[in-house]
């Protein structure tokens, strides 16, 4: 399944949680009912070292469809995180919600897709048009993050433009993205940029290599704006994973990952994703680790083999 269609995927409404309008005004003011349920315990024993995140879908067979229902069995099996481009498709009582509820559990919100354009230059171009579009797109990235408690967002900024010269779309998206910075930094919201591989996913994508966004990020010089290093997209690029890691690691913000070829779960493919995640661990981060893939098997023997792929590849003790 193409980025695309995954987001598209997960924009599911209100009506998947199960919960009304009425619970959303209330929990916004941060108040529990004698009749929901008392926040999660913090010494509740956990499974994983490092902090994954899966999303929503990825264990629907031993959830069911409910989100919170999901979320739930997400921290029941050690998960600390979620994850969830299709958030901005979402209500705002549902993202609410969501919120509340990775709040109760003591779970971290990941990513969510702020900007993403797979067709046009949306970053790499003057045009006055493309800065009101990401300036529309940069607060409404901040109301949602209020909203499920996010502190980070994804940005893709657009496609090259055949037609003009590479420095000049360089200096446009360092401009732009220093314009959509001072919206977000007051907020205290990372946008992560991620580069995408040409060869299987997103051909003409402006962004490809993360040595690349090392280079933007440092021109932008600001908090808010950092590297999404996602190795699966970086495995089929340049390779050098943790070289890379190394290198830009000033400027790395999230981590995604995905085995490569497949886009499946660790220990379906090629990367040695036991050394990477020792390699992360060494380096002390403490961030999240975005599932962002597929799951090999179907139903709830692969959501099963899923859990223990990773548990095989955490880095224990």
């Amino acid at each position: 399944m193409e980025r695309r269609e995954f987001i598209q995927h997960l924009g599911l409404g209100a009506s998947a949680l199960g919960f009304g309008a009425a619970r959303s005004a209330h929990s916004a003011h941060g108040a529990h009912s004698a009749q929901e349920p008392s926040p999660v315990p913090p010494t509740r024993s956990e499974r994983f070292t490092l902090c994954y995140a899966p999303h929503f879908g990825m264990f629907r067979h031993h959830a069911g469809e409910n989100l919170l229902d999901q979320l739930r069995f997400m921290r029941d099996e050690g998960f600390r995180a979620l994850e969830d481009n299709g958030m901005p498709g979402r209500d705002a009582a549902t993202q609410a919600q969501i919120g509340d509820e990775l709040e109760r559990l003591g779970m971290t919100m990941g990513v969510f897709v702020a900007h993403a354009d797979f067709s046009n230059p949306s970053f790499a171009t003057a045009d006055p048009a493309a800065r009101e579009r990401i300036a529309k797109d940069m607060r409404n990235a901040v109301e949602i993050a209020k909203r499920c408690r996010a502190r980070w967002c994804t940005v893709v900024p657009g496609t090259l433009s055949p037609r003009v010269e590479p420095e000049y779309q360089l200096a446009w998206v360092i401009d732009n993205l220093r314009f959509a910075a001072e919206i977000l930094e007051p907020a205290g919201l990372t946008m992560v940029l991620e580069p995408l591989n040409h060869w299987s996913d997103h051909a003409g994508v402006f962004l490809a290599r993360v040595p690349q966004a090392f280079a933007i990020c440092r021109a932008v010089n600001s908090p808010a704006c950092k590297i999404l290093d996602d190795l699966y997209h970086q495995q089929i690029t340049e390779g050098h994973l943790i070289r890379n890691l190394d290198r830009a690691w000033s400027e790395i913000a999230y981590i995604q990952v995905g085995d490569n070829p497949g886009r499946k779960e660790p220990g379906t493919g090629e990367i040695h994703y036991g050394n990477v995640f020792r390699h992360l661990k060494a380096k002390g981060y403490t961030g999240v680790v975005g599932m962002e893939h597929g799951n090999a098997k179907p139903g709830k023997e692969g959501e099963r083999a899923l859990i223990k792929a990773y548990a095989a590849v955490d880095p224990k003790g």
